[in-house]
């Protein structure tokens, strides 16, 4: 199995699943980068898998729908373009034509019904967790995303990080005020600028990088707790409320 980055709009990547001749969109924003790199590579496509309702996420649904019928799966709680498979967590989603099945986790926070889906070893999780940040919360509480981002920092250390955007030098910028001493923040800053300059990807990251470097997933760390509480004004003393202002001051 392969997973490719088909860039899209100024800075999305949709995920393509690919084994064989087959290929899975995940997050198809627009529907023509995607047609063009199966077109070009010869790839049937099997399947539309989508962590969310807004439309740099979507967009090519009905486009892709018209090319292939496939099966569409996303959120149960959320409007999806061309939606067969409603599912949330606890559900499977077989791909027999990749030999590959996903476990759906449900993950509020960015949007009321967001999820993600894992398995061979990756994470699909649309705008929850990025590379060193967090997507911004215009549907749920940071109690629900705190929560979301927790479930996902459980996953196995080795486990491979797919979001949906190219954010991460500008998260790195923000991770740096937080935990500027953070030797592990400081060398993936020096990997990640070297990827970019050569045209490269930051991602996929992985759980086990975000844990030692991303202050979403490090609110129960004092650097980060004392840094959070500086931003606030006054003492903070639980990693929601840490959450919280660190998901305000990042803007």
């Amino acid at each position: 199995m392969k997973i490719i980055p088909v860039p899209a709009f100024e800075d999305n990547y949709i995920w393509l699943i690919c084994e064989g001749r087959h290929a899975a969109a995940v997050d198809p924003g627009d529907a023509e980068p995607v047609l063009d790199y199966i077109g070009h590579h010869g790839l049937r496509l099997v399947a539309i898998l989508n962590t969310h309702h807004h439309g740099d996420h979507t967009g090519g649904n009905e486009d892709l729908l018209k090319h292939a019928a496939v099966p569409v799966y996303g959120p149960r709680h959320e409007n999806i373009p061309g939606l067969t498979h409603p599912v949330g967590t606890g559900d499977t989603v077989q791909l027999p034509e990749l030999s590959t099945d996903f476990s759906v986790l449900d993950v509020p926070g960015h949007t009321s019904g967001h999820i993600a889906y894992y398995g061979a070893n990756s994470l699909f999780c649309g705008d929850t967790l990025f590379a060193c940040g967090c997507g911004k919360l215009f549907e749920g509480t940071p109690a629900q995303m705190a929560a979301s981002l927790q479930k996902l920092a459980a996953l196995p250390d080795e486990t491979k990080v797919y979001c949906a955007h190219e954010y991460t030098l500008t998260n790195i910028a923000f991770a740096k005020t937080v935990e500027p001493a953070n030797v592990a923040l400081l060398q993936r800053e020096v990997r990640d600028h070297q990827a970019r300059e050569q045209g490269r990807p930051t991602l996929p990251s992985t759980i086990a990088l975000e844990k030692a470097t991303n202050p979403f997933l490090r609110c129960d760390l004092p650097a980060v707790i004392e840094a959070a509480s500086r931003y606030a004004g006054h003492a903070l003393n639980d990693p929601v409320s840490v959450f919280a202002a660190l998901r305000k001051w990042k803007k």
